[in-house]
């Protein structure tokens, strides 16, 4: 087992860190990042975790002492990664079911500076339910109340013992949405006006943006590197080398976290909208805009796709020539962040299925390419070719008929389904029945939130790219564009 074989190095330092997640995404992104500040002499804490619910992770976890191995693949700078850090920086994990007494006296430690959580989109909620004297509440907002107020009674409201709060749940302005639940709790349950003053004097609830893919437990890979590893690992985690964390906040508390002083790419911004921009557009964009028609090359795969050097060139294009000058942020910071996503779509260690990024594919392209293509074109006073060929694309693979409750497309004689929500997949069944199925999509307002076939030469620029795939091919119409 890992921990008769390795020592438990800063899992015994001051408790700093409340985390509220025991999932893979927080032990392979935050874990690894405090790993990293304690192995530089620059934090000197650790970490107790706190699971949101009352799976029996927390003994599989406590059973090997919460020492584990994170396995980082992928490539970067160019070359293929594949090495494994041990994170021993987790003093314990704790179900909350069992015991949130404890969590609520390592609440009141005087070393603790940092609250993170993860507790998935749909954790950060309000539940009605849930009342100050719930042991424990059944939400993580009502649970975080609890422990702040916990902490607040004990230092009978020291200013300087207030808490940084990073939410890495991803949802829009995560950290303001997570108080205004908190502060509904207050307001709830009662609490006095001194804490409600704490909070927002003394704490900080940052909005954060998060990135890194993380793919969690090798099931079928785990016997042969425990092998590799010269132990047994129940905890494995296996991630991408790409890591990314963006913290709204004034500097001053990077004080209390100074996760940016590792060398790893952590910032501390007053805004971090325009990192949360560079994302959705640059990853997420090229993503949507390429896998539809990568998908009718005949390819199943990200890396088939990244692998087939046209295709890879019409990501390039997109991204360099297209999507970059529409975003504020420094031209030499946004190509690095595009040849680390050109990397990570060619990461040999991840199966990306383009099936499953295909999913809701119309509302994905309005939310990651449509503002893109509108700021261009103000922009060029000309429609972006990459952006708008990927309009014609969606509207080429949203063609289907309905096989019971299912709508199939088809791909080289082959069925395929296309999933998206009820009205939409109805929407594309009727419009390629009829006249003009590209005016019908593109004037659709439910769909865009405006009327597109009012942009000059969007309705004849898609049309005569439809018309390429049809006649052409999918693979040749790309060909042509470039």
């Amino acid at each position: 087992m890992i921990s008769e074989k390795v020592q438990k190095t800063y899992g015994n330092c001051p408790v700093k860190v409340l985390q509220i997640g025991e999932g893979n995404f927080l032990r392979a992104f935050a874990d690894f990042i405090i790993e990293k500040m304690n192995s530089q002499n620059n934090f000197n804490g650790s970490v107790v975790v706190c699971q949101p619910n009352g799976s029996d992770f927390s003994d599989v976890l406590n059973g090997q002492n919460c020492i584990y191995t994170v396995v980082v693949r992928g490539k970067e700078n160019g070359e293929t990664v594949d090495n494994s850090q041990v994170i021993t920086s987790v003093k314990e994990c704790v179900n909350p079911k069992k015991n949130f007494e404890k969590i609520l006296k390592y609440a009141c430690e005087d070393s603790l500076q940092v609250v993170i959580s993860n507790t998935t989109e749909a954790g950060i909620y309000y539940n009605p339910d849930d009342k100050i004297d719930s042991n424990p509440p059944a939400s993580f907002p009502a649970k975080l109340t609890k422990i702040l107020y916990e902490r607040y009674k004990f230092f009978d409201g020291n200013l300087s013992k207030g808490l940084l709060i990073l939410p890495a749940e991803l949802i829009e302005k995560n950290g303001e949405n997570l108080k205004k639940i908190v502060l509904k709790y207050a307001s709830d349950w009662s609490l006095p006006a001194g804490f409600v003053s704490w909070l927002n004097d003394a704490c900080c609830f940052a909005n954060t943006l998060v990135d890194r893919i993380v793919t969690g437990y090798p099931k079928d890979e785990a016997e042969k590197l425990c092998e590799r590893f010269g132990y047994k690992d129940n905890c494995i985690d296996t991630c991408e080398p790409f890591l990314f964390w963006a913290i709204e906040c004034d500097e001053k508390w990077a004080e209390k976290f100074p996760a940016n002083e590792t060398g790893l790419n952590v910032v501390f911004a007053k805004d971090i909208t325009p990192y949360k921009t560079r994302k959705v557009r640059i990853l997420n964009g090229a993503h949507t805009v390429s896998v539809l028609g990568a998908f009718h090359c005949g390819y199943d795969i990200v890396l088939q796709m990244m692998n087939d050097s046209t295709l890879k060139e019409y990501i390039r294009k997109a991204m360099f020539s297209e999507i970059i000058p529409t975003i504020d942020l420094p031209e030499s910071e946004l190509s690095v962040f595009a040849n680390a996503v050109i990397e990570r779509f060619e990461n040999p260690f991840i199966k990306h299925r383009l099936l499953d990024i295909s999913l809701n594919s119309v509302s994905k392209y309005k939310a990651r390419c449509l503002d893109t293509l509108i700021d261009f074109y103000n922009l060029k006073g000309e429609l972006p070719p990459v952006l708008t060929f990927g309009l014609a694309a969606l509207i080429y693979f949203y063609k289907g008929e309905f096989d019971g409750e299912k709508y199939f497309g088809t791909r080289n004689g082959e069925k395929y389904e296309i999933r998206d929500n009820c009205e939409v997949l109805k929407f594309f069944n009727d419009a390629w029945h009829s006249e003009n199925t590209v005016k019908a999509v593109l004037s659709n307002e439910n769909f865009w939130g405006k009327n597109l076939t009012e942009i000059c030469g969007m309705e004849e620029l898609v049309s005569q790219y439809l018309d390429q795939i049809n006649s052409l091919g999918m693979k040749a119409a790309i060909e042509k564009l470039l």
